[in-house]
């Protein structure tokens, strides 16, 4: 099984900045794309960014200019760093990786969630 374990969540003024980070361990055979997602109470889970094993990115526009995703491979870790950050970035952040832990069996993977606390 492939775990995930964000950090990095907290309380933030509006306007400050936070970087979160999410390391994948266990059973994997390669790593296809790890992103991040959000969700806030009574919402659904949106796609914040993600990024691939061959290093193409998307983002959400709600976070183009503001948040900057990236990767170190030999760590299996994804990282986001958020600047110019809104109180309605209030949510919890999730983690997900998506890839195989066999040549013929895939995985796809979630972190706990981490709080992000944006305050005015």
């Amino acid at each position: 099984q492939v775990q995930l374990v964000e950090s990095g969540g907290g309380l933030v003024q509006a306007g400050g900045s936070l970087r979160l980070s999410c390391a994948a361990s266990g059973r994997i055979f390669s790593i296809n794309t790890m992103g991040w997602y959000r969700q806030a109470p009574g919402k659904q889970r949106d796609l914040v960014a993600r990024i691939t094993s061959g290093a193409s990115i998307n983002y959400a526009d709600f976070v183009k200019g503001r948040f900057t995703i990236s990767k170190d491979d030999a760590k299996n870790t994804v990282y986001l760093q958020m600047n110019s950050l809104k109180t309605e970035d209030t949510a919890v952040y999730y983690c997900n990786a998506l890839g195989l832990i066999t040549r013929t069996t895939t995985f796809n993977s979630w972190g706990q969630g981490t709080q992000v606390t944006v305050s005015s």
